[in-house]
């Protein structure tokens, strides 16, 4: 396998937003066996200064759709945030993989040594090389905000294993 950029964007991605999805299936599946109305697990932080669960995929997904726009030099994408259900967030993480896996490899791999200068934050800018953009903030962000999910979902009793965030369906 040839460890391109593009190649390891739609890759990891590619794992990632539909292991998502299936962990969020396996939340609406306990929501509705446990008989807890999904807004309890949507809303739900680990933590109060923490974002909740549905934020939490809501930014996974913003982070792999925008950072391959950058890579590639292409408009950013925009999605609204106002998935209240499961089956919302879990079509969000398919948009997602889709917009991703359609970025043009040529282009992200044409602009692997081009700076890339994005925002952080309301008031801060950062700039590095593509080919760090992606290793060092894109994929980093896209892994913890996922994890994150997962881990809402776990403490909150969903029956869930590694298998199920390395795998889709687990």
């Amino acid at each position: 396998m040839s460890f391109t950029p593009s190649v390891v964007l739609k890759t990891s991605t590619g794992q990632m937003l539909p292991c998502l999805g299936s962990i969020l299936k396996k939340g609406a599946a306990h929501a509705e066996a446990t008989k807890v109305p999904e807004e309890v697990f949507l809303n739900f932080r680990l933590y109060p200064d923490m974002f909740p669960l549905s934020r939490q995929v809501q930014i996974a997904c913003d982070n792999a759709c925008r950072g391959a726009a950058r890579l590639a030099g292409a408009q950013l994408p925009s999605f609204a945030d106002t998935e209240t259900t499961f089956a919302q967030l879990i079509e969000r993480t398919q948009k997602a993989n889709a917009y991703v896996q359609g970025v043009s490899s040529e282009a992200i791999d044409a602009r692997v040594d081009e700076t890339i200068t994005f925002p952080v934050g309301a008031s801060r800018e950062m700039s590095m090389p593509a080919g760090q953009f992606l290793m060092t903030f894109t994929l980093p962000n896209v892994y913890f905000h996922a994890a994150t999910a997962y881990d809402i979902l776990r403490h909150n009793g969903v029956v869930l294993g590694k298998s199920d965030f390395l795998r889709p369906g687990g």
